[in-house]
């Protein structure tokens, strides 16, 4: 058997496509141009690149972007401040601020400011909670584990009565994802470091999310024969004949697990893309549901 390769860069094209068609026709119907702020805090390189992916991606659909940087001396009531006022502009529908924030600032303050409306992140603590919640919705789920279950989907992955295993307990991936996997009804254990017989859990798995930032660690002999195996890890491993002296991996060794599973996500190309879409598609939900108010 060799897996299926889920190509999240095809699929999360296809489907900001989509989202760049809603935006076109909201506006065709006289409603503005939906709009994301995006705050960065401090001069963190990666930090940098991806506000500029997510501002690039918002042109190329048709969302008004507003930048917004701070220094990396800001103080967390300037910060605070600057998203009170962006809560109070009618004209940006989604903020976001980039994490990690520099030292000495306090995340979860800064998320709380944020208005539940405008969560396009998915992080305030009440989307958090709700999502934790049977028969309560979120507003906004975080992206990157809605782009794992937009791919799951995508494969015709049962996810009702399946046994899940999260590799990771994150709040920015683990804890979200597995939230969603058991609103969809699987029956879901989420591993860490301490977990017992790590490589023997895994290979129960009929869905195996690994988000865990160790590169190459779920190896052919921890997936089960047929599985779907979602790989969220980018790592960057030494490799001299590259240009640029090193590539990306994920926390799966790719290789070797395509031979097992049913299905698999590249790294790159797999989980990645599907970040930024579901950010998009996130901020022109936020504009409906605005335009629905008004």
């Amino acid at each position: 058997m060799t897996a299926k390769i889920i190509d999240g860069k095809t699929i999360a094209l296809e489907l900001r496509e989509a989202i760049a068609a809603e935006v076109a026709a909201m506006k065709a119907k006289g409603f503005p141009a939906p709009g994301l702020a995006t705050v960065l805090v401090g001069e963190n390189p990666a930090s940098q690149v991806y506000v500029r992916m997510k501002q690039k991606a918002c042109e190329k659909a048709g969302i008004e972007s507003y930048g917004y940087v701070l220094p990396e001396t800001a103080t967390q009531e300037e910060v605070e401040t600057l998203v009170k006022e962006l809560n109070d502009d009618p004209k940006v529908n989604g903020i976001l601020v980039q994490l990690p924030l520099p030292k000495g600032l306090d995340e979860e303050r800064v998320l709380n400011t944020i208005s539940l409306e405008k969560d396009v992140d998915g992080f305030h603590p009440v989307n958090i909670g709700r999502l934790a919640q049977k028969g309560r919705e979120s507003l906004f789920v975080p992206c990157t584990p809605e782009g794992v279950i937009y791919l799951l989907d995508s494969v015709g992955a049962e996810l009702e009565g399946a046994n899940a295993v999260v590799l990771g307990r994150s709040n920015i991936v683990g804890m979200p994802v597995a939230l969603l996997l058991v609103k969809r009804n699987a029956t879901v254990t989420i591993c860490h470091s301490r977990t017992k017989n790590l490589p023997e859990v895994c290979s129960q798995a009929d869905i195996l999310i690994a988000a865990v930032g160790r590169p190459a660690m779920v190896k052919r002999d921890w997936v089960k024969k047929g599985a779907v195996v979602i790989d969220v890890g980018v790592n960057r491993v030494d490799d001299s004949t590259r240009e640029r002296g090193y590539r990306l991996v994920g926390d799966v060794a790719f290789d070797e697990v395509k031979e097992v599973a049913s299905a698999i996500t590249p790294v790159p190309g797999g989980v990645g893309p599907m970040t930024i879409a579901m950010l998009l598609r996130n901020t022109v939900r936020a504009a409906n549901l605005a335009n629905n108010a008004s």
